[in-house]
């Protein structure tokens, strides 16, 4: 270190910089109670987007304020990093946050450092915070014992997370779910003496609805517990369901989904109380679940370098048909599939390098409605050799040389998105081994495009390729390089030929604009197998006409806001079981 680096002075900048983050931060997310009684669908989707703009923001004015402050002589001294890091190590100690506060330092550092100059001395690559916090706060949440009276625990939950607006049915709505417990649990559960509900205290709010978590649990046995609340404009909240399923509780929290909103006083510790409800979800997930997608991304790159480190599991391309925009790898252990974009496109393909990373980032802030898949972008990514099967090295090599560099024994990516690995849809279709199957894939290919496109999203090209297939059987879109809002496509009608000889001509016998879309040519496009176009057209068969994708631009601009659902919504049945 240099005699004049101030380093305590520099990490209290640092720090400055994360507290002003966070006042923004918390500012936006407890407003969803507001937005939620108010029906601010609208608002809601701008606070999202809003929420994930304001850290690179902060980063920004931090890093800014620093090199005025301090002169870049000073800050890109690298030696100096090492005492302004154990400055910063004292200064977060007694902190609820401090996780999220290390990783704050190191996009700090990162953006004056471009990423090169990464190692433990200087930044947090692993944590310092592991295992000192733990149990020194009481949780927030609330613990009912029943003691064979559900409904009466029922009906004082419903109590303890009463709105400023009214409940619209609040018999109606114990009712039902009570009756969906008493069905969905095992029978002895609800008479079991020893049954606790324990429930965060603080609701979550996403989109049009708010959600009430926590689990149910026995001496012996748990089960997640999830009460999806919604704001009946005009007439009050309602209980919509109970939710006890782990997988059904896994897709709420997919990464398919937008982030939710929370009031969290002590990240780690919730994050703690969601692993109890959802196993099965890795840190990184849970994070970036509830809009801490940096703290995810952090956690995702620690997970994936411990894999790395304790597996023999080297890349590999991923399976699949090749892409025209990227290439994709992929490690067989971890499911992540990594993007990297091509030195050259398909001549096919009309947009730059430019407007495919801008598309791809276009994902970060829409409303994704469970039908498209999250991404972390990264920058110089390094990985030994050793963990590239030699084919693969070859061909990333080969098609994306200014991006993939082998630098001695390690491999350089210099820019990859990372994204959840899923069965390609056409691969998915290939192997099913039903009828039942396969219509039932294709029946939700329709409802993904339908979704994304009440949704304002194009996918642009759809074929079956650029579509997955989740462990949960879900079709997901994947592929982001022709994205657009649907506000911004002209869906036509191809005009009558003028002439018999017009059908038969090598080009159209009308003009074509680059944003025009023909609906009447995806039987055709998308599908090459007869017995897929046949059963998609039985079930979906509007999406060949322009007038249906006309009549979803009108409602997206006279401002309505789609429900759709991350659960299954059940109907309201004849309560004929006995107390």
């Amino acid at each position: 270190m240099t005699a004049r680096c101030p380093a305590t002075a520099i990490a209290r900048q640092i720090l400055n910089g994360f507290d002003a983050y966070r006042k923004e931060f918390r500012q936006i997310t407890n407003l969803g109670r507001y937005r939620f009684e108010q029906a601010q669908w609208q608002e809601i989707q701008h606070a999202s987007a809003r929420r994930i703009q304001i850290y690179k923001e902060h980063i920004e004015q931090t890093r800014d304020g620093l090199v005025s402050l301090y002169g870049e002589a000073v800050l890109l001294d690298v030696g100096n990093w090492s005492a302004i890091k154990q400055s910063y190590m004292g200064q977060i100690d007694l902190r609820l946050d401090d996780e999220l506060s290390e990783t704050w330092y190191n996009s700090v550092f990162n953006s004056l450092f471009s990423h090169d100059k990464i190692c433990n001395e200087n930044m947090f690559v692993q944590t310092t915070r592991q295992g000192r916090v733990s149990g020194e706060t009481p949780m927030q949440i609330r613990l009912y014992r029943p003691a064979g009276d559900l409904k009466g625990t029922l009906r004082q939950i419903m109590g303890d997370y009463r709105f400023e607006i009214p409940f619209a049915n609040p018999e109606g709505d114990l009712e039902r779910i009570e009756y969906q417990l008493r069905q969905s649990l095992p029978e002895w559960v609800c008479k079991d003496p020893d049954l606790s509900i324990e429930l965060y205290s603080s609701r979550l709010y996403r989109n049009k609805g708010a959600y009430i978590i926590g689990r149910v649990f026995t001496a012996e046995e748990q089960w997640p517990l999830l009460f999806p609340l919604l704001n009946i404009e005009g007439q009050g909240v309602r209980f919509d369901a109970a939710i006890t399923d782990e997988a059904e509780a896994s897709i709420i929290f997919s990464f398919t989904r937008s982030y939710f909103m929370v009031r969290v006083a002590y990240p780690s510790e919730f994050i703690s109380f969601l692993q109890k409800i959802l196993p099965r979800k890795h840190l990184w997930e849970l994070y970036t679940s509830i809009g801490f997608y940096k703290q995810g991304k952090t956690e995702f790159y620690r997970s994936l370098m411990r894999h790395l480190d304790e597996t023999d599991d080297r890349f590999m391309m991923a399976p699949g048909i090749r892409g025209m925009v990227m290439t994709v790898f992929t490690l067989p252990g971890y499911n992540t599939v990594f993007k990297v974009i091509k030195d050259r496109f398909s001549p096919s393909k009309t947009v730059d390098r430019a407007m495919v990373i801008d598309r791809y980032r276009l994902v970060k802030y829409v409303d994704r409605v469970g039908r498209l898949a999250d991404t972390q972008e990264f920058s110089d990514l390094r990985f030994p050799l050793a963990k590239f099967d030699p084919e693969c090295l070859e061909e990333l090599l080969d098609v994306a040389p200014s991006t993939i560099e082998v630098q001695g024994d390690e491999v350089l990516v210099r820019h990859c998105w990372t994204e959840r690995r899923m069965t390609p849809l056409n691969i998915y279709l290939d192997n099913a081994t039903s009828e039942q199957q396969m219509r039932d894939a294709l029946d939700d290919y329709g409802w993904a495009i339908k979704q994304l496109a009440a949704a304002n999203i194009f996918p642009g090209d759809m074929l079956l390729k650029n579509f997955g297939v989740t462990r949960h059987g879900r079709v997901v879109f994947y592929d982001y390089d022709e994205i657009t809002y649907l506000t911004e496509v002209n869906f036509r009608v191809i005009p009558p030929p003028r002439y018999p000889e017009d059908e038969w001509a090598a080009e159209p016998w009308y003009s074509v604009a680059p944003n025009d879309v023909f609906p009447e040519e995806f039987p055709v496009f998308l599908f090459t197998d007869i017995r897929h176009r046949k059963i998609f057209s039985q079930l979906h068969g509007d999406l060949f006409r322009a007038g249906y994708w006309q009549g979803l631009q009108e409602a997206i601009r006279e401002g309505k806001v789609i429900d759709v659902f991350p659960y299954k919504r059940r109907k309201d049945p004849e309560y004929t079981y006995t107390a």
